[in-house]
């Protein structure tokens, strides 16, 4: 299985981590622009946002070097810690912070999108690889054993002397 299909759940994550960030913006006191920092919560929300766009940014790399799905499956599931930790901080903290409930919606949508592929990518990396047979597998002939070699009376058995007989 290629994660052609992950290329594209990796792009529109990062999309809606990046549409989050544009759409949030938290509250200007009603004064002339100063230089400010920004408060401890919204530099929080942002550290976590870019360590799920790196997680997501990894993907897609992984994805461009044709990985294999037991080698993408880590890989997702640290993405998906990376997003529900971005989820959770905005619910715990979203109304006293100015993050817009939005943001939520949009990182429940991604979550839940990031965690049904990884189940397939996972389930693909679980499941026994298909052994393609070899040339020796082709050329060699099976094995006489008590098994596949049948005993009795055949249509053609002209020991007995009738061979359409019984």
């Amino acid at each position: 299985m290629r994660l052609r299909s992950a290329t594209f759940a990796t792009c529109f994550i990062a999309i809606c981590a990046g549409s989050a960030s544009a759409q949030f913006q938290p509250m200007q006191p009603m004064q002339p622009p100063q230089p400010q920092q920004q408060p401890p919560c919204v530099q929080e929300f942002f550290k976590l946002r870019d360590d799920a766009e790196k997680k997501a940014a990894a993907i897609k790399a992984a994805n461009d070097r044709k990985i294999s799905p037991r080698e993408a499956c880590p890989l997702f599931g640290a993405l998906l810690a990376a997003q529900n930790k971005m989820l959770k901080y905005t619910n715990d903290n979203g109304v006293w912070c100015g993050i817009p409930p939005q943001i939520a919606d949009q990182l429940k949508q991604a979550v839940a999108k990031v965690s049904e592929i990884r189940t397939k990518v996972c389930q693909a990396a679980s499941a026994p690889a298909a052994r393609t047979p070899t040339l020796s597998d082709a050329l060699s002939s099976p094995v006489p054993d008590s098994d596949n070699i049948k005993t009795g009376r055949g249509t053609f058995d002209t020991l007995t002397g009738n061979p359409l007989g019984k």
